[in-house]
């Protein structure tokens, strides 16, 4: 980069692919140009703040395939934690472990690299071959396979907690390339990958690895099995998890780099000194890169995580979730199960209509086969979004995720869930001029929105209502929606269903945005503002200070207590004190637990407010700066503090606003 003061943008970037001309690896073709982030960055958290965490490549892909498979996939048995459990004695990986192969000190994981053989006799060992060379492992197969599935990115589990490096590791001496398959399977998927029109992603989750994962294992003699290990030390140890990610970025090019749990356990600087060199390097590539955390990282610069679930609610900024095809295990067992086609695609339709993306994983078997029974998924799903992918691709989240009787969501760990066809999910047209609502059933003649009810929205711009019809880019013309006080109603082509899906969507049409969800309940005058949880009123105080803390108490008629919402356009409002004039402001801090304040208006987007109707005349009252919402915290003291929170599904974020 230039060392002028002048900061070009991303997007006069002169593409670059030298770091991976240094390291005699592999060089791609230039993608798409980047178009926003600094044009440097320093190993610092206010420079990798800048970093725009969630490009719109990744906000327009909504779902991602990645897979678990290595050597911990050999022995099939348990799931891929066998590496760390065989050791744990009386386990049931250790009593596997014993009876099938001997006791662990005598035969130890790297056999399952390096190749042994099992008490039955058979060589065991992660050697997959290429089709090409008559083995089962086709990386162009997977590839085509992910594509079919609607996958927009993928890519494998560069390394896992066991410390292998599937690529050419300089630093590692335990990779695919000196042992095992003798291949560099890292390269062999990013090829692979990209040739289908996809972006490419690797997965690491070697911060455990040294943190914890292979404490039952005796202290090694040989210090190469000491790296395997992960018995090098604090310091040695920090250093490797940084090369390791070094190597992969100069070496593959990822757009995407996602990363497992204690990275809190990494030395800061050495996390800082991984995102400011990815992020350079991007800037050398002249594209958009994410890198995504569930600890050690933020929201600022990078994509939080959610394994395994998602926020019951909409959330800001936008985010992720892992999920696995199974529920037992990440990599492939023998007799592994797995969730329905529906509970999966169900999943992705809730998450996208929250703000998220999905990333699914796979098992395959260690010689490289795809069980049929996860093919069978993926390219059902597929199947779907090839028909009705208008209504995720390239969408955006809406005022309100849905409505219906299925909770889906609620956290990590919530897991894939099956709705039912009162379960609707919205999602809208970049341009906001398309409102789609997809129900996840067939209600049958009549489909009715409760949400869209003329209580909480005009809808007097609706200029079109269609079903998406079963194949891509056609549709049923629906008759003109009825509107009363109970909600949208919408005339289907017949009771039945007039073609089979996991899922049914309408597409609603507006002659200019899609108006503001609650603005026809929303009192023009004074009202007062209740939180559902506690019963007590949003309060200013009174003539307090700018920047005093909103609080709350027992309505008694008083100004105080008393607010305005006045239309700040495209959906927002500003929320006016009656005796002070002042407005409410969530003070730019995202934080759960942050005290909502109040000051003078000045139109920023922390003193702007959307209402997102919850059903039952409630709403969340959402920030537009943080995206977090006024929240009464539990508390049903008089005179407590208003704070800020994390959209869910707790009545401390559910409000009623009645006219005075």
């Amino acid at each position: 980069m230039p060392s002028s003061p002048f900061q070009p943008s991303r997007r006069h970037v002169l593409t670059a692919a030298g770091a991976a001309a240094a390291a005699g690896l592999l060089r791609f073709a230039p993608e798409a140009a980047a178009t926003d982030g600094p044009g440097s960055y320093t190993a610092s958290w206010p420079s990798v703040d800048q970093h725009p965490p969630a490009p719109a490549w990744f906000q327009d892909a909504k779902f991602g395939i990645y897979y678990h498979w290595g050597a911990f996939s050999v022995p099939a048995f348990g799931n891929e934690w066998y590496p760390r459990n065989m050791y744990i004695g009386g386990s049931a990986e250790n009593q596997h472990h014993i009876a099938t192969y001997g006791d662990p000190s005598a035969w130890p994981y790297n056999n399952f690299i390096d190749g042994a053989r099992d008490k039955a006799g058979n060589l065991v060992q992660f050697a997959p071959r290429l089709a090409s060379s008559g083995g089962a492992f086709d990386p162009n197969a997977w590839a085509q396979l992910f594509k079919a599935a609607g996958a927009k990115f993928a890519g494998p589990v560069a390394e896992h907690h066991d410390g292998f490096s599937m690529w050419n590791s300089q630093s590692n001496p335990w990779n695919s390339v000196r042992h095992g398959p003798k291949l560099d399977l890292v390269n062999l998927h990013a090829q692979a990958i990209r040739g289908q029109g996809l972006k490419f992603m690797t997965s690491l989750h070697h911060a455990y690895h040294f943190n914890g994962f292979y404490d039952h294992v005796p202290y090694q003699s040989d210090p190469t099995l000491r790296i395997l290990y992960g018995q090098q030390g604090t310091a040695v140890e920090n250093q490797l998890w940084y090369s390791k990610l070094a190597e992969v970025i100069s070496g593959y090019q990822p757009d995407l780099i996602w990363q497992d749990f204690d990275l809190g356990l990494v030395q800061e600087s050495t996390r800082l000194q991984f995102l400011a060199y990815y992020y350079n390097q991007a800037v050398a590539w002249n594209k958009d890169v994410v890198a995504t955390y569930k600890d050690g990282f933020d929201t600022k610069g990078e994509v939080l995580d959610f394994e395994r679930g998602g926020p019951a609610g909409l959330l800001a900024p936008y985010w992720l979730t892992d999920d696995s095809i199974s529920s037992s295990s990440w990599c492939y067992t023998v007799g592994i199960g797995y969730y329905t086609t529906q509970a999966l695609l169900h999943a992705l339709i809730d998450r996208t209509s929250k703000g998220g993306t999905m990333l699914l994983n796979i098992a395959p078997m260690a010689d490289g086969t795809i069980p049929s029974g996860q093919q069978t998924i993926l390219r059902a799903m597929g199947d779907w979004l090839g028909r009705f992918g208008e209504a995720i691709y390239g969408t955006r989240s809406w005022a309100s995720y849905g409505e219906g009787p299925t909770a889906m969501g609620g956290g990590s760990f919530s897991g894939p869930k099956a709705g039912v066809a009162q379960d609707i999910r919205f999602t809208r047209s970049q341009d906001s001029k398309v409102l789609y609502a997809t129900a996840l059933g067939w209600q049958g003649g009549t489909m009715t929105i409760t949400t869209l009810n003329s209580r909480q929205i005009n809808l007097s711009g609706l200029t079109g209502a269609q079903l998406l019809d079963n194949a891509a880019g056609t549709y049923v013309n629906l008759p003109a929606p009825t509107q009363d006080g109970s909600g949208l109603h919408l005339a289907m082509p017949s009771s039945n269903p007039p073609f089979s899906a996991l899922a049914y969507t309408v597409k609603l049409t507006f002659s200019g945005q899609i108006p503001a969800l609650g603005a026809p309940g929303v009192p023009t005058s004074w009202a007062k503002i209740t939180n559902v949880t506690s019963g007590l009123a949003l309060d200013s105080g009174g003539s307090v200070g700018s920047g005093s803390n909103l609080k709350q108490w027992n309505y008694d008629g008083s100004n105080n207590l008393q607010w305005q919402l006045i239309d700040a356009g495209g959906g927002f409002y500003r929320i006016v004190n009656r005796t002070n004039a002042m407005v409410a402001d969530s003070w730019g801090d995202a934080s759960n637990g942050a005290p909502a304040r109040q000051t003078t208006w000045n139109g920023g987007v922390n003193q702007q407010w959307s209402l997102r109707s919850v059903g039952n005349d409630r709403y969340q009252i959402v920030n537009r700066g943080t995206g977090t919402a006024l929240d009464g915290s539990g508390s049903t003291t008089a005179g407590s503090t208003t704070v800020m929170w994390t959209p869910n599904s707790s009545t401390n974020n559910e409000w009623t606003i009645t006219g005075i």
